[in-house]
């Protein structure tokens, strides 16, 4: 009888589990079985497994091969258990050497003629695989996402051939560099934007505190425009966030050529999006948009023409900046601290208020269609603005916007203000932190007390237009909030007609 075993990983979230292929070669009627709570992926890893022993020129021996994923109990899924199978197999038939196996994790797709194909999850195993004091043999296009878990040994092989060569001394496998940092998209400038200026100071007090905006109008009159010129405005990532983007990502397989994200990333689903790909879920319980959008931007155009129950799937996520997928087996959680910028028109039709082309049946079409958003999730939105479309012929004979460059200095430095006050160890943004900490004026406190009672907001409504004036003390510069920035904040704290919150 002969045993072998290897290290690899499962994916809860995006925290890499340990697990341990463990392989015994015994006498009995030949038969390759794979237990330990395998999904259909992992199942048919026994034929891409055995093809690619073929494609070598070897065969498996003929005897009981049983290949134990452990812990049993532990829900496995994917195709990235190919290669570890197979070192494992090929160490318990000697072919590999065991005690230099048990140095690495594996993680890797093979194909049938024993190639090593890209599979989701790398940059997490790594930083896993560097934490247990493991190298990682993983396939050669990943091999600059694995090299950025830091002073990690890497083998990326092209091909399983490759690696049996590597451990036998008959090739080197060279360490691989990490893979750079990804482009960043091209932005459209703000200097576009002619007019606007209640929407655009809204849209620069967002991104310095990481609010969430709705913007309502007409159609064409320019809201998603604003939107799109958001990210523009936002600084890059920091390291900790940069690499917590990147490993949802790369569990998402959505990290391009293994680069590292530094800036903030910029999701816009359809309004057909269901709620499994908005919070994440399906099949194999993957991240959603709110998770992929994760200290970055997620835009929702069409607010109302979403389903409801996606909508209201938004709500917790917003709060606690986590999205948690449930099933029978396991809870699987995502990070989601996402800024939610959303647009809507007015009514059905669009005209609602439009003097040019009024709604023909105000206001219950208005009031219809706004009660498609529950006054919860209206709650949690910081900043409404209504945009009003611009005449041709003052479009045309407007003067060029203040260019996104300035606007994003001025963001910096707010947000560098928001650092310097957490410290590094709290929040990240005005919008995740706790009112109560903030320097507030007598006046101002008193003004904003008074407001919240008439105006009747609630609790959560208060402490957001605190959140907001903040943001705008910190765009100004002074270190305690003024009555002038809670009335500006007050006055973004839009009521939607019919509606309170």
């Amino acid at each position: 009888m002969m045993n072998a075993e290897i290290a690899s990983f499962a994916f809860s979230g995006i925290e890499a589990v340990p697990v341990t292929v463990e392989v015994q070669v015994a006498h009995g009627l030949p038969s390759f079985l794979v237990v330990g709570l395998p999904d259909k992926a992992v199942a048919e890893a026994r034929e891409r497994v055995r093809a690619a022993l073929n494609a070598m020129g070897l065969a498996l021996p003929p005897k009981r091969v049983v290949i134990n994923l452990a812990p049993a109990d532990l829900l496995k899924e994917g195709s990235h258990f190919d290669l570890p199978m197979a070192l494992a197999v090929l160490a318990a038939m000697e072919i590999l050497p065991r005690d230099a196996l048990a140095e690495y994790a594996a993680i890797g797709e093979l194909s049938l003629d024993g190639t090593l194909n890209p599979v989701a999850g790398v940059l997490p195993a790594a930083i896993a695989a560097g934490a247990a004091e493991l190298g990682l043999v993983c396939p050669a296009s990943q091999g600059g996402e694995a090299a950025w878990a830091g002073s990690i040994e890497v083998l990326a092989a092209p091909s399983l051939l490759a690696i049996i060569n590597h451990f036998r001394g008959t090739q080197l496998l060279s360490p691989p560099e990490p893979a750079g940092v990804a482009e960043p998209a091209r932005q459209p400038d703000l200097a576009e934007v002619k007019g606007m200026e209640s929407a655009k100071r809204a849209l620069e007090i967002a991104a310095a505190g990481g609010h969430n905006l709705l913007l309502i109008g007409p159609p064409g009159s320019g809201k998603s425009m604003l939107a799109m010129r958001l990210p523009g405005l936002l600084p890059d990532l920091t390291p900790r966030e940069a690499l917590e983007v990147s490993m949802i990502h790369s569990v998402a397989g959505a990290l391009d050529g293994g680069r590292l994200l530094i800036r903030p990333p910029y999701r816009e689903p359809h309004h057909t999006a269901s709620q499994a790909a908005l919070t994440g879920g399906g099949q194999r319980a993957r991240p959603g948009e709110v998770s992929l959008a994760h200290r970055g931007v997620l835009f929702l155009d069409e607010l109302p023409e979403f389903p409801r129950q996606s909508l209201e799937s938004l709500r917790q996520p917003m709060e606690t900046g986590r999205t948690t997928v449930s099933r029978a087996a396991a809870h699987i959680t995502y990070p989601a601290r996402f800024q939610l910028v959303a647009a809507m028109n007015p009514c059905r039709c669009g005209y609602l208020g439009d003097p040019a082309r009024e709604c023909t049946r105000a206001p219950r079409c208005g009031e219809e269609y706004q009660n498609r958003i529950s006054g919860p999730l209206l709650d949690r939105i910081d900043l409404v603005v209504e945009v009003q479309p611009i005449p041709p012929a003052e479009l045309s004979r407007a003067p060029a916007g203040e260019p996104s460059a300035a606007v994003a200095a001025r963001v910096a430095r707010a947000r560098a203000m928001q650092r310097a006050r957490f410290d590094g160890s709290g929040p990240l943004t005005n919008a995740e932190a706790d009112a109560a900490t903030f320097a507030v004026t007598a006046e101002a406190r008193g003004f904003a007390e008074q407001a919240a009672e008439r105006l009747r907001l609630s609790a959560r409504g208060f402490t957001r237009v605190l959140r907001v004036a903040r943001s705008i003390a910190d765009l100004a510069g002074v270190e305690s909030i003024r009555r002038v920035d809670v009335a500006e904040a007050l006055a973004f704290r839009h009521r939607l007609p019919g509606r309170k919150f």
